[in-house]
């Protein structure tokens, strides 16, 4: 299993999102987070937290359609433990 894998299947999405939010379109995480969550994208939670998420100033709108951190990001548990790395794993 990739650690990619992992990490959607195994993180809050609120923390998968604002992990990754910050470096990927939203087509790019829809896709990303729909290959082991396909869920999250058929009842419309995915795009209900990403806005909210925005709304929060967790992320907020960078050049062009890529976000940036928000006034109020913080990086989530699972980053800040390292809890996904190669010399963890």
């Amino acid at each position: 299993m990739s650690r990619i894998e992992k990490i959607i299947k195994n993180e809050p999405v609120v923390d998968v999102l604002t992990a990754f939010g910050i470096g990927l379109a939203y087509p790019s995480l829809d896709r990303m987070i729909g290959r082991y969550k396909f869920e999250l994208i058929a009842n419309g939670e995915l795009l209900k937290i990403y806005t909210q998420l925005f709304e929060d100033g967790v992320l907020a709108n960078g050049d062009g359609p890529v976000p940036i951190k928000g006034p109020n990001w913080k990086a989530p548990k699972f980053l800040t433990e390292d809890k996904y790395s190669e010399k963890g794993n």
